[in-house]
């Protein structure tokens, strides 16, 4: 199997630390795709993706999966037990709908964020840009920064008492976070202390150790 991505991109990050939990990154190859030369936008490219967004996830049969959430379930179940997309109907319900929350609340407000309110990839990347809906969602961000803060004064992880791929999808989140220096509020003690456990699992910490340099 092939992924398209970029190393240091926050969405591909996410893909790669479930390759991490789930002892996959062997079994891929990965193709690199420069976001900052805007290879993602090219023609050839929309043909794997039509969003024009990585990572994406090239089957042996030439099928091309794209969106995080959907990789990972794809890659999850490979082996008939998943651990990062639920066991039960429930646990698989719980953690569609905060992987959910934590993109929209959370990890794509911050994309917007930089791709509308910041430089982002550069103008030959981002031909247009709307500062006061980047700022908006900056905002937004913010907000769900503390929605995440009071429900892990709560329970362990994200989705309930395992860590999921809701969780890593709050973690690109952080990365993203980063990258644009937007800092998590200081009052969000549960959600810093939640990320602080995040970074000690391997799977988290050798993705940082990759998207560091971009901060």
């Amino acid at each position: 199997m092939k992924i398209y991505d970029w190393p240091t991109g926050p969405y591909p990050a996410r893909v790669r630390i479930a390759l991490a939990e789930k002892q996959m990154l062997s079994r891929i190859k990965f193709v690199q795709i420069n976001l900052w030369k805007g290879e993602h936008k090219t023609a050839d490219f929309r043909t794997k993706n039509y969003s024009g967004t990585v990572p994406i996830l090239e089957l042996d049969d030439g099928t091309f999966l794209a969106e995080c959430t959907a990789i990972t379930v794809y890659l999850d179940t490979l082996d008939g037990t998943p651990t990062l997309t639920g066991r039960t109907p429930r646990e698989k319900g719980v953690i569609q709908m905060m992987t959910k929350r934590a993109e929209i609340e959370m990890l794509d407000a911050i994309s917007i964020y930089f791709h509308h309110a910041t430089p982002g990839l550069g103008p030959k990347v981002e031909l247009y840009q709307n500062r006061e809906w980047g700022l908006y969602q900056r905002d937004k961000a913010l907000r769900g920064m503390h929605y995440f803060d009071a429900l892990l004064k709560k329970q362990p992880f994200i989705a309930g008492e395992n860590f999921s791929m809701a969780d890593i999808a709050v973690i690109g989140g952080f990365i993203f976070a980063a990258v644009v220096k937007l800092p998590i509020p200081q009052e969000c003690s549960a959600l810093l202390a939640w990320y602080a456990r995040m970074q000690e699992r391997p799977s988290v910490r050798d993705q940082l150790a990759i998207v560091s340099p971009q901060h």
